[in-house]
């Protein structure tokens, strides 16, 4: 079982660069869109849906998100960062996503169901912790 996975930006994507900033918003978004139907529902389904606090850390000039779960028996966290490929290996954009160790098996569910979403809204090409691959961008 696998703690990482990533997504990587292809020519195909909505987006050849990526920051940390934009993950971010489409995880707001996520938040949002939860809510909204959390609202129609008359439920708190955005506590369900992303039950985890975003926080935003920095060392050595690189930076990623912490995400710190609510409640400690079901959500421990995860780790979002962005980075580039060397130029002579292409310098494609990677969004990962870490399950750091003692994690919970929930985390890794709300892992995998933020990798789907995060691979869908910018096209790319998802590599999951079990070393499948989903392909999210237009194929010829």
């Amino acid at each position: 079982m696998g703690n990482r996975a990533w997504i990587r930006l292809v020519e195909n994507s909505t987006q050849t660069e990526i920051s940390l900033q934009d993950v971010k918003d489409q995880l707001e978004r996520y938040i949002d869109m939860a809510s909204r139907t959390g609202n129609q529902l008359d439920w708190t389904y955005a506590e369900a849906a992303f039950p985890y606090t975003m926080e935003e850390q920095s060392k050595n000039e690189k930076s990623w998100l912490v995400l710190k779960g609510k409640e400690p028996k079901m959500y421990r966290g995860l780790i979002i960062g962005v980075e580039q490929e060397p130029a002579d290996k292409g310098g494609r954009y990677t969004i990962q996503i870490l399950i750091p160790p003692g994690a919970t098996h929930g985390d890794k569910a709300k892992a995998n169901e933020f990798c789907r979403y995060l691979a869908k809204q910018f096209q790319g090409e998802l590599h999951l912790f079990n070393g499948r691959v989903m392909y999210f961008y237009p194929r010829k």
